[in-house]
């Protein structure tokens, strides 16, 4: 008979700085706490569908003693973000009982944990979710894995474009990712100085913008601007392409820089950049490495305690659970096109929209 509990362990969706502190440290407290043993699953649901588990043991995770997982981008067990998981509901259910799992921990955006979701509800499988995502639209939590690091690399992005915009008169468009939620694109265009930030949930249109650079050049003098764009924020109905153009084979970060080229009457020299998975890549910041720890260690107590269809989450500096069903029901968390970030920058003289159809 087995006696010690054996729990798994997967990341799903698009990868991001900070998974491989949540494994370490789910392996590390459930190890040394409860002396359990800790398998992880590789590329999410896929390892469940090929009944496939990757021992995990401290020794196992160190490199001539060196731990590594704490810096280290990426995952460790390998992620999918594509597929249609749910068609194999019960070659999944047949994996998850020949793994011999006693309980499952999973780290993914809401669409990830909505699908593992069903999974558990089908399997009534013990199931805790751990929150990441560089697009910080999960609800119920001020904190995911991924999302600062994400915002870091944007600053860091925006303050060298920023040299090479003032050294040659240049307004620089910066497409950052942000498909339903302008979170990112929020934070790092306040963090990184940009001087127009658009994204989904404030509509914007072509001629406030270029009024806006205008206003930079003729009543500042400044010759220079950045213009941050959340890849999902809506063509405006003053664009020129508006009827011909669909995202995502129109990309809105060079239609931005086309209209408004044509509406500065092309005196105005635009380029646009597009950063892409730049963003989701690189070396955890210092608090998605704490983030990510805090979470794992709650995720493993929730797991002892025998509970099960819950997410961990950072309310008022702290690490709660939060039912999956109430987290699922409330996500994509969207930008309040009248909270106090949103406040800040237009007090900064930051162009975000329009106050009135906001």
């Amino acid at each position: 008979m087995k006696t010690q509990k054996r729990l798994g362990i997967l990341t799903s969706g698009g990868d991001c700085p900070g998974l491989n502190a949540v494994i370490r440290a789910v392996v590390s407290h459930a190890t040394l706490t409860y002396g359990w043993q800790v398998v992880g699953i590789p590329y999410a649901t896929r390892g469940l569908l090929e009944v496939k588990a990757i021992p995990l043991s401290l020794h196992g995770l160190d490199l001539r003693g060196i731990d590594p997982l704490l810096s280290m981008g990426g995952t460790i067990l390998g992620s999918i973000n594509k597929g249609d998981t749910l068609a194999y509901v019960d070659e999944l259910m047949a994996g998850y009982q020949a793994l011999e799992l006693d309980a499952l921990i999973g780290i993914g955006g809401d669409g990830s944990l909505a699908i593992l979701n069903q999974l558990r509800n089908k399997g009534n499988w013990q199931f805790i979710a751990i929150p990441k995502t560089i697009d910080n639209d999960v609800a119920l939590t001020e904190r995911v894995v991924g999302f600062d690091t994400a915002v870091n690399t944007v600053v860091d992005a925006l303050n060298r474009l920023t040299f090479t915009a003032s050294s040659h008169d240049r307004v620089m468009i910066v497409e950052v990712m942000g498909r339903t939620a302008g979170h990112l694109a929020l934070h790092s265009g306040i963090a990184g100085g940009a001087d127009v930030i658009l994204m989904p949930e404030i509509p914007y249109t072509i001629k406030d913008t270029c009024a806006h650079l205008a206003e930079l050049r003729d009543r500042w003098g400044r010759r220079f601007a950045i213009v941050v764009v959340a890849e999902g924020a809506h063509i405006p109905e003053d664009s020129s392409n508006y009827a011909s153009c669909e995202k995502p084979s129109c990309g809105i970060g060079q239609l931005i820089a086309d209209e408004l080229s044509n509406c500065s009457h092309k005196q105005i020299d635009i380029r646009a950049s597009v950063l892409g998975h730049i963003q989701r890549g690189g070396i955890p910041s210092a608090l998605d490495r704490l983030v990510a720890t805090a979470f794992g260690k709650a995720a493993v107590d929730l797991i002892a305690s025998g509970k099960t269809g819950q997410m961990v989450a950072w309310q008022n500096g702290e690490v709660v659970a939060v039912p999956l069903e109430a987290v699922l029901a409330k996500s994509p968390s969207l930008v309040d096109p009248h909270n106090y970030l949103v406040e800040t920058a237009r007090s900064l003289g930051i162009y975000v929209g329009n106050h009135a159809a906001a």
